[in-house]
């Protein structure tokens, strides 16, 4: 494990947020749910080119985000199945604590909406439009 990767574990762990993006003596963090931070890192347009990242809860549309930001590797305390395929296909290096088949919605009554949307796209860029259409139909 990176020792970037190391710091961000350690700060999702310290400072109890959700996920961290680190690289040399820039971290962001997020104490926000789901995707909503991921999705707030990449409207900031920075680059996150090369940032390792810590989270909570990595799942198939959380790891294509992941994608998009560009960062080159994750540690997660729960994993998905699916988004250990992405991440295989992408080229980015991953790291957990448990590993699941998949995620559940916030009331373990059925699969994560996100998860649900995203489940037969490849292409980071779909997964993206996906995400927005699922977030916005959820908040009407």
């Amino acid at each position: 494990m990176h020792t970037d990767l190391e710091k961000a574990k350690m700060y999702l762990q310290t400072e109890n947020c959700t996920c961290v993006l680190y690289r040399g003596e820039e971290v962001y963090y997020s104490y926000h749910r789901g995707v909503r931070p991921l999705l707030d890192f990449l409207d900031r347009g920075k680059d996150f080119t090369g940032f390792s990242a810590a989270d909570k809860v990595v799942g198939r549309a959380t790891a294509f985000l992941y994608c998009l930001l560009g960062v080159r590797e994750v540690f997660a305390q729960v994993l998905s199945d699916a988004a250990v395929e992405v991440f295989t296909r992408q080229g980015i290096a991953f790291f957990c604590e448990t590993r699941v088949s998949s995620i559940s919605n916030r009331e373990s009554t059925g699969p994560c909406p996100m998860e649900h949307a995203t489940k037969n796209i490849s292409d980071p860029h779909r997964a993206l439009d996906a995400i927005r259409a699922t977030l916005k139909k959820l908040q009407n």
